[in-house]
């Protein structure tokens, strides 16, 4: 997808009504299907926000950021992720959370992101977070600065997000569970699956 085309759809975007849970159950684990919102209730999830962030690439072409987190002893050590974290007392909103967290962990500024719009919160149990995703884009390819939690920038094609031979499934072992099938996009080699695919799967029927 052309950058100038992505630009004239923002306007679209904006108001297009969302997939909702039912575009992310589309590519959702079995294990977050037991929650229902009573259940996530109850729990009481910790907050947090990510950032979607849209620029074009040398060839003008449209792309977004995923990131590798960096390895530790954690649920979700070296798994693939949008930047973005935790809310902090001094943050207003969940928006400047996803926009703090971005300039912590790859350096682009909050001042250039132009938020599009908010997408559907992501309940992610092994951590007990309700994620919520933003939309935003930058008018030129930032230069990403990566700090300590990131190990690798991706950079993903819109149209590759788009193309439906990039949704599978997989079998995977992870810290809490054992040969597991579980839906997810295949992109420029990395398994995208759990929230981060379930974040996905709604922008894909959005920007489709």
């Amino acid at each position: 997808m052309n950058f100038k085309d992505f630009t004239q759809k923002i306007e679209e975007l904006k108001s297009k009504e969302l997939g909702g849970l039912q575009a992310q159950f589309k590519m959702a684990p079995k294990l977050r299907l037991q929650y229902d919102q009573d259940k996530i209730a109850a729990n009481k999830p910790r907050k947090a926000a990510v950032l979607v962030l849209f620029y074009p690439n040398k060839e003008n072409e449209t792309c977004f950021l995923l990131t590798q987190r960096a390895s530790y002893k954690g649920t979700h050590s070296a798994q693939i992720s949008f930047p973005g974290g935790k809310t902090e007392k001094a943050d207003k909103n969940l928006e400047q959370t996803a926009l703090r967290e971005t300039l912590e962990e790859v350096g682009v500024l909050p001042s250039t992101v132009k938020i599009i719009r908010e997408l559907t919160d992501v309940y992610i149990p092994p951590s007990n977070f309700l994620a919520t995703p933003f939309l935003g884009f930058v008018d030129e390819r930032p230069n990403f600065v990566l700090n300590h939690e990131v190990a690798l920038e991706i950079e993903v094609l819109v149209s590759d997000l788009l193309d439906d031979k990039t949704m599978t499934t997989v079998t995977l072992d992870t810290s809490y569970m054992k040969k597991i099938a579980v839906p997810c996009f295949k992109i420029n080699n990395h398994i995208v699956w759990g929230a981060t695919g379930m974040m996905l799967s709604e922008i894909k029927e959005l920007l489709k």
